[in-house]
């Protein structure tokens, strides 16, 4: 078949943005590429796991993981359905987290990316500011070989510690960054991402904030006297983690972001920072 001919198919089964994102990713080809190259015969074999690919999106399997990768602020990133889909709003973490650390850090830090996933935070921070050690810790050994596949893609230093939070961890860090779970246990979700993406990512107990109660309570025991700690949090749990860290830690600041759409989703909590 030509690659005009498996657009027509694919077409007919999904959106046509998504068909030739996903042709193009195949062929190693721009989506430019192949609609100046619309008679190009395609391989047989590759035909097949094209169609294959789509019938996968038109059965509501999202993109990302169809193609199994993502990029993710500049890099390109292995990801399947052990891992949540890394989002925009999460870029915006390692930005905000980024300028923090360059603002009040001038030796290199110590980072723990808490409840990594595939490794996206950690290991974009790692290539974006000094670091003396990143630290990948998860609870899932599914996710952690997602992470060591991202560590040997990006030729990591990063150290993989399999633990249920703090469990594991052993030594006290300059940077503690997590998107944890944050989604109310009976809270309505798209259907898209309830159904693909790894519940144990996505829920937190009645009011989302099981893993911000158990991370700010344990948290001060890995934390240098000048540290920060970065979540990314749910648009209305603001006022509520900020209670938290206030009633648990000492010679705080709690500093909410707003995300490009105006919704609080990023909260930084600065330890004897002035």
């Amino acid at each position: 078949m030509s690659i005009e001919e498996l657009l027509i198919f694919a077409k007919g089964h999904c959106h046509s943005t998504h068909a030739k994102i996903l042709l193009a990713e195949l062929l190693d080809k721009n989506p430019l590429e192949l609609l100046v190259n619309l008679s190009e015969k395609v391989s047989e074999e590759k035909c097949e796991l094209y169609k294959k690919e789509v019938l996968a999106l038109a059965n509501n399997k999202p993109l990302q993981y169809v193609i199994g990768s993502v990029n993710f602020y500049g890099n390109k990133f292995l990801i399947n359905e052990n891992v949540l889909i890394p989002r925009f709003e999460t870029e915006e973490l390692v930005e905000n987290t980024i300028k923090y650390i360059n603002d009040y850090f001038k030796e290199p830090v110590d980072i723990l990316d808490l409840g990594c996933g595939s490794g996206v935070i950690g290991l974009t921070l790692e290539k974006k500011v000094s670091t003396k050690s990143v630290d990948l810790v998860d609870i899932s050994k599914k996710a952690l070989e997602i992470t060591k596949k991202n560590c040997d893609l990006l030729n990591s230093k990063a150290n993989i510690i399999e633990s249920d939070f703090f469990n594991n961890v052993s030594k006290k860090y300059d940077i503690i960054i997590s998107n944890p779970p944050y989604i109310k246990t009976n809270e309505e979700i798209e259907d898209i991402v309830k159904n693909n993406e790894p519940h144990l990512a996505l829920y937190a107990g009645v009011d989302g904030l099981d893993c911000y109660r158990r991370i700010i309570k344990e948290v001060k025991y890995y934390l240098k006297d000048k540290s920060i700690i970065a979540f990314e949090i749910g648009c209305t749990q603001a006022q509520d983690i900020t209670n938290l860290a206030n009633k648990e830690l000492e010679n705080i600041k709690v500093i909410v972001k707003k995300d490009l759409s105006g919704k609080d989703r990023m909260l930084f909590i600065l330890k004897n920072i002035v």
